[in-house]
C-alpha cells in the first residue's frame, strides 16, 4: 500500500474513532515501500557498510538455520543454495544486492586472509573442481554458515573440518 493511500485510509478511520485499527494501520504503513525512481545499482565493492554490519549479517544468517537446500534457490520459503543464502542475507541485513553466483561475489569482494576474517565476511571454497564454487558466511570462532548441498539444510560448519580446510580458497569482505 502506498503511503498516501495509508494516510487517506487512516483519516477515514479516525472519523469513526477506531483507535486500535489506526494503530494497526500505522504499523502496516511503516513497512510499506514508497514508489519512486528505481534505486541506482552500485557495485558492491564500492559500498561502505556501517559499523556493526557484520553482526547484522550473522544474526540474519543464523535465523535461516535448517532452511532446506534448493539449487538456484533465492528465498527461505522455496529453499536456498549457497549463493542464494548469502545474497538473501546481505539484502535483508544491509540492503546490498549481490549476484547469485559465488565466483562473481568473490570478484566483487575485497580479499581477506583466513586469519583476518571478521563475522559477516564471506568464505569461498572449491567444491566442484572450479575456483570459488561454494560460499558461506563467516560467523566467528572458525565457523561459518552455509547451504551445503541437495542432501542438506542451512547449517554451521567448522573451517577446520578436513573437507572444508582442504577446499578453502580465502575470504571476501564487503564490510569496512
Amino acid at each position: 500500500m502506498q503511503v498516501l493511500e495509508c494516510i487517506k485510509a487512516l483519516k477515514a478511520l479516525a472519523r469513526w474513532g477506531l483507535l486500535m485499527v489506526i494503530a494497526a494501520g500505522l504499523a502496516a504503513c511503516a513497512g510499506s515501500k514508497q514508489v519512486g525512481a528505481p534505486k541506482k545499482k552500485v557495485p558492491a565493492a564500492t559500498v561502505r557498510v556501517p559499523a556493526g554490519g557484520g553482526q547484522e549479517v550473522v544474526m540474519h544468517a543464523l535465523g535461516l538455520i535448517d532452511v532446506g537446500y534448493t539449487f538456484g534457490g533465492s528465498n527461505p520459503e522455496a529453499g536456498l543454495d549457497c549463493s542464494g543464502l548469502v545474497r538473501f542475507v546481505y539484502q535483508q541485513a544491509l540492503g546490498l544486492a549481490l549476484p547469485h553466483n559465488a565466483a562473481q561475489m568473490a570478484t566483487l569482494a575485497r580479499f581477506v586472509n583466513k586469519g583476518e576474517l571478521q563475522p559477516g565476511d564471506l568464505v569461498f571454497f572449491n567444491t566442484l573442481g572450479r575456483p570459488r564454487s561454494h560460499v558461506g558466511i563467516y560467523i566467528g570462532n572458525d565457523q561459518f554458515i552455509h547451504a551445503p548441498n541437495s542432501r542438506g539444510k542451512v547449517r554451521i560448519e567448522s573451517l577446520s573440518h578436513p573437507y572444508y580446510l582442504s577446499r578453502f580458497e580465502g575470504g571476501g569482505s564487503f564490510l569496512n
